[in-house]
This record gives C-alpha cells, structure tokens and sequence, in this order.
C-alpha cells in the first residue's frame, strides 16, 4: 500500500471525516531537502471531521499524528488543514 493510501486509510478509521484530501506534494519539492525518488515524501492533508470539534489546534494536529502513528517518522513534510 502508498504512504498516500495508509494516510487516507488510518485517518477515515480514527475520525470518519466528511472531507478527507490527502496530496502527494512530493513533486514541487525535487532538489529539496527530504526529497525521495519516487515521491510520497511531502504531503498536504485537509480533513473535516466532528471528531475534532472543541479541541484546540495543537490538540487537532497531536490527534491526527497520533492516528498516523509509524508514518510519521517516515515521511519528510506534513501540511495539515484540519477542520470541524
């Protein structure tokens, strides 16, 4: 399975979102630092879900790395847009 497909997996399991977009970004970053042949390096995620209504930013963002556990470590970039 991608990086791109275990981010949008495990995230639809942790908050049922409404909204769910998870974009290899990997590509506009060649020749930068991180950067992997290949992609799945650099992503952007924007979610909605209800799960994060009443939590602060910081508590939205640990939410959704902790959902994404072991990926974390093996990605170089991770944009987060994280809604109600």
């Amino acid at each position: 399975m991608s990086v791109t497909d275990e981010i949008r997996t495990r995230l639809q399991a942790a908050f049922d979102p409404r909204e769910l977009e998870v974009i290899d970004d990997s590509e506009s970053h060649r020749g930068h630092a991180g950067y992997q042949e290949g992609g799945e390096s650099h992503f952007n995620v924007r979610i909605r879900a209800s799960a994060f209504e009443g939590k602060s930013r910081v508590a939205r963002h640990r939410a959704v790395h902790k959902a994404l556990g072991d990926i974390v470590p093996r990605i170089h970039a991770l944009a987060l847009d994280i809604g109600v």
